[in-house]
């Protein structure tokens, strides 16, 4: 098969590339050359931009193409148009961050974000409303060609998030960890090389609209994953949601994971069902190999997470709240 990627070699689309080379197929780079240039050299790349910089792109024929750097649909549009005729199917990486509200357990068919204002393109206030449009500008063009990958938290190798490698790397220094309670709490996220692999999969089988590709886990499976592969003797120190808002700390970057669960629209953020991916085959490895993984290829990023001197006054503060 001849697979096109549009975007670099940063996480997921590095990951993409290593799994359709793994099943022998032709990959071709599509990307500005400023993100692993120099970790394929074998790697056909073509030299452009998305915004106005498409040229290169015409006269080319692919079986499939897979977006992973799309997100205003003004240039996924244009990205789409000009490919229509020329590659068999089109998986565009998405997010389940499209819904407009995760007030109950959402599937596929749920209502999606709306922006702002109209003609919005600011990403960080519009990102889940933009990937919306950006699913139906391709499947406008790819009529039953083309697959929605609606990604929840990638983690694993080379992530340049940090929003999980906080947990592993957090729990391999040792210590008392604050950790959002209790263990049981619901938490999803998805193996870089997991989701790749399904990916080059849905190129190869071509199932059309949207799934959503995360996998369910839950707090203390992670911390206990942790607590294996780094040897660690941690203790956790379950806090609520209470305490953690009334302490000012932010959800989801400085503590990663963490969405209060009293907030009625994103409640089950973290829960949104994933049968119709698992039914089409996306399968998980064990969450050891995961955090393995991301403590021998995934930093820590300055600003996610909670600073150690934080982490300690939020402890003191929960103990003298408990009385001890």
């Amino acid at each position: 098969m001849r697979l096109l990627l549009l975007g670099g070699p940063k996480f997921l689309g590095r990951a993409v590339i290593d799994a359709a080379l793994e099943r022998n197929h032709e990959v071709t780079q599509f990307n500005r050359g400023r993100t692993g240039a120099g970790l394929y050299p074998d790697v056909p790349r073509i030299l452009g931009d998305r915004d106005g910089g498409l040229d290169g792109l015409r006269g080319g024929e692919w079986d499939a193409v897979v977006d992973t750097s799309g997100y205003l649909p003004r240039l996924v549009g244009a990205s789409a148009e000009l490919l229509k005729d020329a590659v068999g199917h089109y998986v565009f990486v998405s997010s389940i961050s499209v819904y407009a509200s995760f007030a109950e357990i959402v599937d596929e068919r749920a209502p999606v974000g709306q922006l702002s204002e109209p003609g919005s393109e600011d990403i960080g206030k519009d990102y889940g409303a933009l990937k919306a449009l950006c699913e139906q500008a391709v499947g406008g063009l790819f009529r039953g060609r083309a697959t929605a990958v609606r990604a929840g938290l990638v983690v694993g190798p080379h992530d340049p998030t940090g929003r999980f490698s906080y947990w592993p790397h957090r729990v391999a220094r040792g210590g008392d960890v604050l950790v959002p309670g209790p263990a049981w709490r619901p938490v999803q996220l998805v193996d870089v090389r997991d989701l790749a692999a399904w990916i080059v999969r849905a190129c190869e089988e071509r199932p059309g609209g949207a799934f959503n590709a995360t996998g369910a886990t839950t707090m203390g499976a992670v911390l206990d994953a942790a607590r294996r592969v780094a040897a660690s003797s941690i203790r956790g120190v379950e806090v609520d949601d209470a305490f953690l808002t009334d302490q000012g700390v932010g959800e989801w970057m400085e503590l990663p994971l963490w969405v209060d669960k009293r907030n009625e629209d994103r409640r089950r953020f973290l829960e949104v069902d994933t049968s119709r991916a698992t039914a089409a085959g996306l399968t998980f490895r064990p969450l050891d190999d995961t955090v393995a993984a991301t403590l021998e290829h995934a930093a820590l990023v300055d600003g996610v997470g909670l600073a150690p001197e934080r982490e300690r006054e939020l402890l003191a503060a929960w103990w003298a709240r408990a009385g001890g």
